[in-house]
């Protein structure tokens, strides 16, 4: 499957219930997709059990930021394993909130969408999520799609 090109998004969603006004998760994706154009929806695979999975079972509201040839740092940040508080991920990120999920959303992205979860399927160890497109924003114009392909993010020539 490393030899199938995919674009890379950032999946945010805010834990209510983590500190006394919560916390933002923040996940890089490449196993993001368009189910419906209608009704509009997205897919989603997470890994089983892991801080995004968990959290998207509890809370059904959450957002994508479609990443830009640019934000390959946002990319790798996001996508270590047994990293730190996201709070201090996030920390440098230029970001807005989403009005309807309360999500962070990623400035410069190329789309960002909000999202509510409609099914969940366990599929072997990943759980793929399947959500109604709520809003979508158009932030940026300029540049490219990050890609990730053979193990390592790219830009189309």
């Amino acid at each position: 499957m490393s030899r199938l090109a995919a674009g890379v998004v950032l999946v945010t969603a805010h834990d209510p219930d983590d500190g006394p006004r919560g916390e933002d998760v923040g996940m890089t994706a490449t196993a993001f997709m368009s189910v419906s154009l209608d009704p509009p929806l997205v897919l989603v695979s997470l890994r089983n059990d892991s801080r995004m999975d968990d959290l998207l079972a509890e809370e059904p509201l959450w957002a994508v930021s479609v990443l830009s040839e640019s934000q390959r740092h946002i990319a790798g940040r996001f996508a270590m394993k047994g990293r730190v508080s996201d709070r201090l991920l996030f920390e440098d990120i230029p970001y807005t909130r989403g009005e309807v999920s309360g999500a962070l959303l990623v400035r410069g992205a190329l789309a960002t969408l909000e999202c509510r979860t409609e099914q969940r399927v366990v599929a072997g160890d990943h759980t793929l999520v399947i959500a109604r497109v709520l809003s979508v924003g158009l932030p940026s114009a300029d540049g490219g799609p990050l890609t990730y392909f053979r193990g390592r993010y790219r830009q189309l020539d």
